[in-house]
Formats: structure tokens, sequence, C-alpha cells
């Protein structure tokens, strides 16, 4: 009898889950804490040095922000208690809410906040944009602090309350004044779990204690904004690598929570009576191919192109995502659903595969059979979908390539390396973005095109800087949905980097759980266990 590969992992899963289940009763997640299966490994734990999705994840738990979106993506305030804007749009004064605490039980200062917002505003694009424009960032007393501007800036508090990529995390001075590109050395926040770090264990297990001194706001919590009350004593991340091992886990109750369960696994977790399989993510993620546009073969946007015209959605996203209940197609460089989204310039990504015309391009290119190396993540499924697909387009025009999967952290490390291939540097990795990340030309890492001091990939067009520049001072919707579409434009006639198509990632908790918010980035307070 042939076994399908689902039929395959279920019956691996079946003896996952009964090889825990012999482990006894006392491996079911007590009452008062919460076990969780992150989508990956965590190395790194300072957001401004890496955003990847699980290191703002661990960010999330500690940390706090000024302001945070609501479910309406509307900036509301969350450690300030007020603050007020010139008429002339120039001047924002700021104050915190009184009694807010480090985990050291020292108070938050607004010195706190200013060193904060300096070291977020060398990594996150809109602020830096922001910081082109300000003339001072400066205290006023113990708890207010105020930022001027040289000229009017329009997405001032949507920055402040920034939902994903680099967040601005209020941390304490002393640490905020550490490189941001070295990480901290202490890990405390004012956030409503504090981390114990000598429970660490690296690679294993990951363990929060709920902040009995924080303060929740007073109104609903929604999205990332709100009160944040916690119900739980404890949080335990639990990495467990192998996706048929982690779903046993789950089935058995030894964890109350899976971020990302395999697309093929859903159909039996589904079946479970004592499990819910939910989209909290209602917008979905972007997936991407990024180029390396410092050396050769990247560096040439004919190269970029031929790989531009083999491309067929379908096939990522079937790899990804299975059922197309799951996908959908997604030619716009900002996420397909929201505003700023068209397909301005996607004319020859939207065609269908011209493999004939990619070698010839290829050929133009004067590619002289240098390898090339994919990069990808071998614990996430997903990214390791992506490259394999890609590896196998790359070979189909006439390319050399090798795919190199690797943990997360030498992933992170090989793709900061901007030096070539042969010095441990990189040609093309696939990676997706949670819509919010791409919603509009000011939040948009992958959009940037400022050279080395951009995203990595490092395309440098100085045209789309002025443009995403100018798009930042708008106010008017038509007025920025114009722009919008011309940077998309101006993108794809560079082939910068290409969509891949837009997927729904689910993820399934047990039944034991409420008050799971929707969105794209698991939250733990105002989770309730039964």
């Amino acid at each position: 009898m042939r076994l399908s590969r689902r039929s395959f992992l279920y019956s691996g899963t079946c003896l996952a889950t009964g090889a825990f289940l012999l482990k006894g009763a006392q491996a079911a997640s007590p009452p008062s804490t919460l076990r969780f299966i992150p989508q990956a490994d965590i190395q790194v734990l300072d957001p401004i040095v890496n955003s990847g999705y699980n290191v703002r994840n661990f960010a999330y738990m500690v940390w706090d922000t000024l302001f945070a979106m609501d479910e309406q993506f509307r900036p509301q305030p969350q450690m300030v208690d007020r603050w007020t804007v010139s008429q002339d749009r120039l001047t924002y004064d700021f104050t915190l809410r009184e009694g807010l605490l480090w985990h050291d039980g020292a108070p938050v200062r607004a010195a706190d906040c200013v060193a904060s917002l300096k070291r977020w505003a060398t990594k996150n694009p809109t602020a830096i944009k922001m910081m082109a424009v300000t003339d001072t960032l400066a205290t006023v007393d113990e708890r207010s602090f105020r930022l001027v501007l040289k000229e009017p800036f329009g997405q001032v508090l949507e920055a402040l309350a920034t939902l994903s990529g680099y967040i601005p995390f209020m941390m304490p001075e002393r640490l905020a004044q550490t490189d941001p590109n070295t990480s901290v050395k202490e890990i405390i926040g004012s956030g409503p779990f504090v981390f114990v770090r000598d429970q660490w264990d690296a690679g294993n297990k990951l363990v929060f204690k709920r902040f009995d001194k924080y303060r929740p706001r007073p109104e609903p919590a929604s999205l990332a904004s709100g009160g944040k009350v916690v119900h739980v004593e404890t949080v335990e991340w639990v990495s467990i690598p192998d996706s048929a091992t982690a779903a046993g886990a789950l089935m058995s109750g030894e964890v109350d929570w899976y971020e990302l369960p395999l697309f093929d696994l859903l159909p039996m977790l589904r079946e479970n009576r004592d499990i819910r399989v939910a989209s909290i993510d209602k917008l979905g993620s972007q997936a991407l191919m990024r180029f390396n546009h410092l050396y050769p073969p990247f560096n040439n946007p004919l190269a970029r192109e031929a790989v531009a015209v083999a491309v067929n959605q379908d096939d990522y996203m079937q790899a990804v995502a299975g059922e197309n209940e799951n996908w959908r197609n997604c030619y716009s460089v900002y996420a397909c659903g929201l505003p700023m989204s068209s397909d301005a310039g996607a004319d020859k990504l939207r065609a269908p595969r011209n493999l004939a015309r990619a070698k010839e391009l290829l050929k133009q290119s004067g590619y002289k059979d240098e390898p090339i190396v994919v990069l990808s993540i071998a614990e996430i499924p997903a990214m390791q979908a992506m490259a394999l697909v890609t590896v196998e387009l790359l070979k189909s025009i006439g390319f050399k390539a090798e795919l190199v999967a690797s943990d997360q952290g030498a992933f992170f490390q090989r793709r900061a390396n901007r030096e070539p291939v042969a010095k441990g540097g990189w040609n093309v990795f696939c990676t997706w973005i949670v819509a919010p990340d791409t919603a509009n030309p000011a939040v948009s890492n992958v959009l940037q095109a400022n050279g080395i001091k951009g995203y990595p990939g490092w395309p440098d067009d100085p045209a789309i800087e002025e443009m995403r520049a100018r798009w930042l001072k708008l106010t008017n919707p038509d007025e920025q949905r114009k722009l919008a579409a011309e940077i998309q434009e101006k993108t794809y006639a560079g082939m910068n980097y290409l969509p891949l198509g837009q997927f729904f990632l689910p993820t399934a908790y047990r039944k034991t759980l409420q008050g799971v918010i929707d969105s794209p980035i698991p939250f733990f307070w105002n989770v309730r266990k039964s």
C-alpha cells in the first residue's frame, strides 16, 4: 500500500502523540502555564539588532511601546498618557503614564524613551526619514519629552505605533545607548512579562513570568493596543522543530498553542475536537524573492528580469500552502486587500511564464556560470519550500544554483554578509512578510533602495528614495495611492525584488484557551486558560 504525503504525516503524528503520552500525565501543560511552540527557535533577543518575526514576538512579551496599532490600524496611546501637536504640526509633546516601572523596579523615565527612539531610528525606514527632518528630540522633565521637526511629517504617530518590523520598544536608557548593531546585555523591559533568563535553555525553551507590577491600560485589548491583561502566571516557548512531533504535543495536551502548523497537518488537527484551527491573521503574508544587487549576476537588471519572466506564483504558493483556499496571487509590492495595493507596473510579472525569453535575457546579461547560492532556514517549512522551488527555477533558466539551508542564526548572519559568495556571501533568498509590514511605502523595508544602508539585497536607486520621502509628507489618500503606484512601477522597472503570492497562515491551539487576539502576531495577554 502506498501512503500519500498527508497519510504519512498523519501516521507519524500518531506515533509522536503516543510517545508524548508515554511520558505520563505530568507532561500535560499545568493550568497556570501556557506552553507555546514558536515558528522557529530564537537566538537573538534584541529587536533592534534583528527584526525577525520570532524576535519581534519575543519583544512584545518583554517590552512596551509608546503607541500601538488597534484593529483598524489606527495609532493609539500605550505608554503615553497624553500628547499634543502644535498648530504648524512641527512640535509634538508627549507625557508618559504615571507608575510605569521597569522589571528591575526602576521608574520609566522620559530619558529612557528618548534614548530608545534614537536607537530605533537608525533601523526603521520611516524613523530614518523622520529623523532626517527632526530638529530636536529631548526630555522636558522626568515623564515628558518633545519632538521638534524642521518640516511637517505625516507619519509621526504611525511610526511610533509600528506594528511589525523594527518596532520602537522602550528600554532603560543604559540599554538603549547600546550600539544598534550590538545586542543589549540585559533583557529588562516594562512589558507584561518578565523574561526568566536563568531558565533559558537555548534551542529548547524560553520562560516568561507575569510582571505583577505591570499596569494595563483601561481600554479593551485591540490588536497591539489597549489593556494587556495577563491571565496566566507563566508562558513557556518550547522548540519542537519536527512538525509531526509538534502536532502530537498539541494533541496530547503537552502544549497549548502551535504557532504555525504545517498545512498538510491542518485536516488532522481540525478533526481533533479539543483543538481549534484558526486564521487569526486575516490579512495574510506576502511571499517574495530577494536578489543580491551588489555582485554578479544579479547586479545586472537583465539577470533579475530573466528570473521574473520565468516565475509562476502558483508554483510557490502550492509548495507553501497547498490548496487554493490558503493563498492568492498578488502582484503588488503592497499587501493585496490594503488601500495602496495595485497592479501598476506588474505586466511582466502577470504574464504567463516565458522560459525561452528568460534564457535569452540570461544570455544578454553576460552570466558567466557563477555559482548561485540560495539561502534558506531549514527549520521553517514555508521558507524551505520556496527555496527548493527557486533552485529548480534558476536551474531551468540556466543558472548554476545550489541551496544552502541552515539554522536561523547562521541564516541571518550570512544574509547580512555583503561579501561575494566566495567569501561567505549569497545571491538569492525567499521569505515572507506579514501584510502590515508591506502596507505602504513608509513601513515596507523591502521597498528600500538606499544601498547598503537598507534591507538585505541592497538595491540602490535614489529616485525611489526621493519618492518615498515625498510620500511620507502626504496626507491626502488619493495622492498617497497615486505616488505609491509610481513607486511600485519604479521598483518593478528594475525588478528590485519579486512578489511570489500572498498566503494565509493558520494557527492551532487547544480549546482550553480563550481570548486569543486576531493578529498576525501571537499576543499572550487577554488569553485565559480553563
